[in-house]
């Protein structure tokens, strides 16, 4: 995550995560992102069911259970170990993690073994009571996917009325006290949303946005066409820019962030360095605490199988499953060679990415989207949208 918000606006400073020594136990969330030991936030796709037909899942959700998901007393037992390796966040996924009858009791007992919990969701089954049900044990915070106003959002989703029911999620996770927020995927069908999904967090006072960049997985792999051009990406990120900053300067102040291309943090260096912002070297000094892509390090993934997965997206490879061995285990076990590979992704990576100054700032970025573009999982992010001389190739 790049946090735009943070950097451009300057919403936080370097010794706001030093004052906690930067360990990952101990860092409010906003400030997870620059943690020094990297504990994975885990996300648990919890459920393969799911109510919507998005055209971009990336975990192939079906409006039926897969009959192997982990049961209640499995996913306790995952819980249990996840807090004694120090993950600090567990997120429910899916599919619809609302789907699963016992999500209120997971998120519970997350909770309740010193976690935080956290839901990905569509929205559209959140009522009062569900609300009210989710502040009451604890949950810290909601995120839901929209791909636009109504017209877009629910063609992206594939049920007439998913917006609408969105929107009323969203309102009743705000009066039952949830911090809530959006999640928004970016690509050629929707970029012009944009403008209007600030307009909707200005008028509903919604506080957070993460926008996403296409990642190339899932029943997403099919939109690998339409995908931004490098020229839009930029166009996109310095309206984010540009409309973050507007909301700031106004009084009005949201934490907007970027997701899954870390190309943005030297985007966002460079673009204050030409605005010769006083605050460059604090920006800088932010991005390499960040480091950049986390995948098989920072974060990590549980299948509804128990397959544990180096992220979210990257479900074609399984490094093993909690049935047999802890995930602590699994994660620290270094035998598998893409394990220790992407625990050290800058040592394998080919190409500009290789030669690239910002290296250490975005960490050979989405490894998984390079090898659904080209084959080979090392070649460069074909979402880099960094151009020669920005990365120091060129004079």
């Amino acid at each position: 995550m790049i946090g735009i918000s943070k950097l451009y606006c300057g919403t936080i400073e370097p010794s706001d995560a030093l004052r906690y020594g930067r360990h990952s136990g101990l860092l409010p969330s906003h400030l997870l992102q620059f943690s020094a030991d990297k504990k994975p936030v885990v996300v648990w796709n919890a459920t393969r069911r799911c109510n919507l037909r998005c055209i971009h899942c990336y975990a192939h959700a079906k409006d039926q259970p897969a009959p192997d998901e982990l049961s209640t007393e499995e996913g306790k037992l995952l819980l249990d170990d996840l807090a004694r390796f120090g993950a600090p966040v567990v997120l429910f996924s899916g599919g619809e993690p609302l789907m699963r009858p016992d999500l209120v009791e997971l998120a519970e007992y997350a909770v309740g073994k010193g976690m935080r919990a956290v839901i990905s969701t569509n929205g559209t089954l959140i009522t009062p009571a569900v609300a009210q049900s989710l502040r009451d044990v604890g949950l810290s915070y909601v995120g839901i996917s929209l791909d636009g106003l109504e017209a877009v959002n629910d063609r992206f989703r594939g049920v007439k009325g998913a917006f609408r029911m969105a929107m009323d999620g969203i309102e009743a996770c705000r009066r039952a006290g949830i911090k809530v927020g959006l999640r928004f995927t970016m690509n050629r069908f929707n970029a012009g949303e944009i403008p209007s999904i600030f307009d909707l967090l200005e008028a509903h006072e919604i506080p957070r946005v993460c926008f996403y960049h296409l990642v190339y997985a899932g029943r997403g792999s099919k939109l690998i066409e339409e995908d931004l051009s490098h020229e839009e990406t930029r166009k996109a990120v310095d309206l984010i820019i540009d409309r973050t900053s507007d909301l700031h300067l106004r009084g009005k102040p949201k934490e907007v962030l970027t997701v899954d291309n870390h190309a943005d943090g030297p985007y966002i260096y460079l673009r204050l360095l030409r605005e010769a912002s006083p605050r460059v070297s604090e920006v800088l000094e932010l991005l390499k605490m960040n480091e950049g892509n986390s995948s098989g390090r920072g974060i990590g993934c549980v299948s509804w199988d128990g397959s544990v997965h180096a992220d979210q997206f990257w479900r074609h490879h399984s490094f093993g499953n909690v049935r047999l061995r802890p995930f602590s285990e699994i994660w620290s076990d270094l035998s598998d060679e893409l394990m220790m590979q992407l625990k050290d992704k800058k040592s394998f990576v080919k190409g500009r990415c290789a030669q690239c100054r910002w290296l250490d700032v975005c960490g050979g970025n989405f490894r998984v989207r390079a090898e659904a573009a080209t084959g080979d999982l090392w070649s460069p992010d074909p979402a880099c949208y960094l151009t020669d001389e920005e990365i120091g190739l060129t004079a």
